[in-house]
């Protein structure tokens, strides 16, 4: 399990079935019928269904409803369901699920919650390619997605069979990611970016919802906004397509820029008014709702309004993405979009994607001659491979794909020219050997630099800085900082690098941290809040107190998230009251999700930072109601009656935990803090030395052992594990303090000089470590 706060940053979207979700502008209008029924101009614009919408736009309703987004949720019929039904039966780790149907039923009988076998009738499908899930109704208004799906490809091509969508894990009745478990309760996971105009409806009294839409499917509306406004206007003025038409968002079309080809470069330029930009951004902001790794932050945004402003976007973290911005967790295509140089051209999806059916503009390279002239690009002098074969494809190089959920293959929207100089240096993914599997990427990087001598892998990466944060390098300070304050870069990447400065941080970062508060970009902005230590100082928290008065609630609440913690006597009696209203945006936006643990568990985090210890027991305990086996509470909760004075409560949580999950590395630290803290050193060292060994890449848990270590009088090891732990963690000051000190006791000055100096050059600014060093030397001289 990863940490507590790593872990719980973001309260995200796991399940999308539909294609790029992608809004162009409608089409010519024509008179509304005489019979309509539809709100006036003056209502507040209400849903109508896609009926309405079809009347006046049908060659854009039909071509919706071959689409994914008109398949991503209809009601089980014999015309939806793509299953065996006739008696099917699939075995998986010993549970056998069997599949069967009648006239307009259709029923599996498979394991239930309490593990004992159960018929269930399929309420819904849900998606339709390369997969089709099924949704099952169960009390308190849950839907649970059903654990094995259908695979709908062609026989041909290894489908049309029951696929388990674990195919390597036993997952028991009771855990998270049991088909009945909390992690596959469609009204949080999924439902949002199936339906149009969602509500969730859900009762946290009575750990219950009342779920309701306008439209099952992803329809007109979900794109376009709530159309009541536009119909009347359309009765009214359809031969005068002015305004705003009646729309609650008017999506210009993205691709009424004036679009060049540049005869040097053999890419195409936007030109145009600026509007076309804007039309752009919107677009983005549009599809993006669905098509992103994110947290909802504000209830029922509107269709195309400023991502920020409704969403928190997941960063370039490890185990969603590698640390040269590849696709790596489900994270859908928004993060990567922002890293590409076709977002910085003003490339939107509707350039690429017909937005109502849904498929490509044009397929194969012609799809990318639209804007990358063909003669230049799809010849051998380029992509030096056959042409026509799979190495001339330009999506194999430039897009390379990652499967999902068995059979899923995705491609990654960074649209980035191959680097496998970066595998060769950090270990990223490269699309040269994904093909040429017998090959490796020190070859590959060979190859590309004799075709391209003047090529990318001449020129710095973000993903060397960020490599650099993730791993503890030595130079992963001015690395940082250089990303941060580098706006030639992505925006996301130069956000990424901000959470991870923290550990490294000096006065030197400071100018990097000022000007990611200032930025122009809200993204960065956000970030920004993350670099602050845990207790910022008074003139960082003047610094960073701007953010809570920010336009964008994206950056508000993380400011406010970030000084929760700090003494309110640091801010101005104006700044204080700018915190108290971003508090209460950040609190709305984590009660959002009341149904999960995880905003139960950020809350109590908040409230023991704001130092409210009964209302942060309250939320911790509210996490455990809705899921008593959630470790973060748990383990959170034991802190906080460690920090009240309740060890032997604590203890008991903690034990509860360890039986949970045995080898949990943050449960086995907490539980040998515990003991040490009741001075029961026999039982602590056990459980700090299976801390670290769970852990290995945790420096503070190997820190933490060895000082324990030596505490017994075996310095010897605490040496070794410390050594070890600088090796892989470098820039670590705890572990090159403890080294200094251990060698100066055992009287080894002159590797006590050596990592003293080592500290010196990462705190360059340190009189304290100066005199350290000039003692050491005097010592050594003697």
């Amino acid at each position: 399990m990863r940490s507590v706060h790593a872990q719980m940053r973001f309260t995200l979207i796991r399940r999308i079935a539909v294609l790029a979700l992608i809004i162009f502008a409608a089409a010519g209008l024509s008179a509304w019928p005489a019979n309509a029924e539809e709100t006036p101009d003056s209502s507040p614009a209400k849903f109508v269904g896609t009926a309405s919408c079809a009347r006046c736009h049908a060659p854009e309703a039909e071509r919706w409803k071959k689409s994914h987004h008109a398949k991503a949720m209809q009601a089980a019929t014999p015309a939806t369901v793509l299953g065996d039904f006739a008696n099917a039966t699939l075995t998986h780790h010993g549970v056998v699920t069997t599949f069967s149907g009648a006239k307009d039923k259709f029923m599996v009988r498979t394991e239930g919650p309490d593990g004992a076998p159960h018929d269930y009738e399929i309420a819904y499908t849900f998606g339709v390619h390369p997969l089709q899930q099924y949704l099952i109704a169960f009390p308190g208004g849950r839907y649970q997605a059903l654990g094995i799906a259908w695979d709908s490809r062609p026989k041909a091509q290894g489908g049309q069979r029951w696929l388990p969508l674990y195919p390597d894990q036993t997952l028991k009745a009771g855990e998270r990611l049991h088909w009945t478990g909390v992690d596959q309760t469609w009204n949080y996971q999924c439902a949002n970016c199936h339906s149009t105009n969602l509500q969730k409806n859900y009762d946290l009294s009575t750990n219950s919802y009342a779920t309701s839409w306008a439209d099952v499917d992803v329809a007109c509306e979900a794109c376009h906004g709530p159309g009541s406004r536009h119909v009347a206007w359309a009765k009214a003025h359809a031969a005068s397509p002015s305004g705003d038409m009646g729309l609650v968002v008017r999506l210009a079309p993205a691709d009424h820029a004036q679009w060049r080809m540049n005869a040097a470069t053999g890419t195409a330029e936007r030109g145009g008014p600026l509007a076309s930009q804007t039309a752009a951004a919107q677009e983005i902001d549009v599809c993006s709702g669905c098509h992103a790794r994110r947290k909802a932050i504000a209830k029922n945004p509107l269709p195309g309004a400023p991502f920020l402003n409704s969403y928190l976007p997941a960063l370039l973290e490890p185990g969603l993405y590698h640390a040269d911005g590849q696709i790596d967790g489900e994270v859908f295509e928004y993060g990567s979009f922002l890293q590409s140089r076709m977002h910085r051209a003003g490339v939107a999806c509707s350039n690429c994607h017909e937005p109502h059916g849904g498929g490509l503009r044009a397929e194969g390279n012609a799809l990318c001659g639209q804007c990358h002239l063909s003669a230049k690009f799809d010849a051998a002098e380029h992509h030096h491979h056959q042409g026509g074969g799979a190495g001339a494809q330009c999506v194999n190089c430039h897009m390379p794909p990652k499967t999902y959920m068995v059979v899923d293959e995705r491609r990654d929207h960074g649209i980035r020219v191959p680097r496998p100089d970066l595998a060769v240096a950090i270990g990223a993914p490269d699309a040269c050997t994904q093909c040429h599997a017998d090959k490796t990427p020190d070859w590959a990087a060979q190859k590309l630099a004799v075709w391209h001598p003047n090529g990318r892998q001449t020129q710095p990466h973000f993903g060397l800085a960020l490599h650099a944060g993730q791993t503890g390098a030595a130079n992963a300070e001015s690395l940082l900082d250089a990303l941060i304050l580098d706006r030639s870069q992505p925006a996301i990447a130069r956000a990424s690098a901000l959470p991870l400065l923290p550990p490294f941080a000096t006065p030197a970062s400071q100018a990097a941290i000022e000007a990611a508060i200032a930025d122009p970009d809200p993204l960065v902005r956000a970030a920004a809040p993350r670099a602050l230590p845990a207790a910022p100082a008074r003139a960082m928290v003047q610094a960073m107190a701007p953010l809570l008065g920010d336009s964008v609630r994206a950056v508000r609440i993380e400011a406010a998230r970030a000084l929760a913690g700090a003494d309110q006597q640091m801010m101005t009696p104006e700044q204080q009251t700018a915190f108290a209203a971003a508090y209460l945006e950040l609190f709305d936006a984590e009660m959002l999700d009341a149904d999960r643990p995880e905003a139960h568990l950020n809350l109590g985090l908040l409230e023991t930072r704001m130092r409210r210890p009964a209302a942060a027991e309250e939320q911790y305990r509210t996490a455990l109601r809705l899921d008593p086996n959630f470790i973060p509470a748990l383990v959170n909760l034991a802190d906080l009656d460690r920090m009240r004075g309740r060890d032997e409560q604590g203890a008991e949580l903690i034990r509860k935990a360890l039986t949970i999950e045995p080898n949990n590395a943050d449960i086995r630290h907490s539980l040998g803090l515990l003991l040490v803290r009741r001075r029961n050193y026999a039982e602590a060292l056990p459980e700090l030395r299976k801390a670290s060994e769970l852990a290995p890449g945790n420096a503070r848990y190997a820190y933490v052992y060895a000082i324990a270590l030596n505490s017994i009088g075996a310095r010897e090891p605490a040496m070794e594990l410390l050594e070890q732990t600088h090796k892989r963690h470098p820039s670590d000051r705890d572990v090159l303090l403890a080294l200094v000190s251990l060698a100066r006791e055992s009287g080894d000055l002159a590797t006590a000089l050596t990592h003293a100096r080592e500290l010196s050059a990462l705190y360059p600014t340190d009189i304290q470590l100066r005199m350290l060093i000039l003692d050491l030397e005097k010592r050594q001289a003697r």
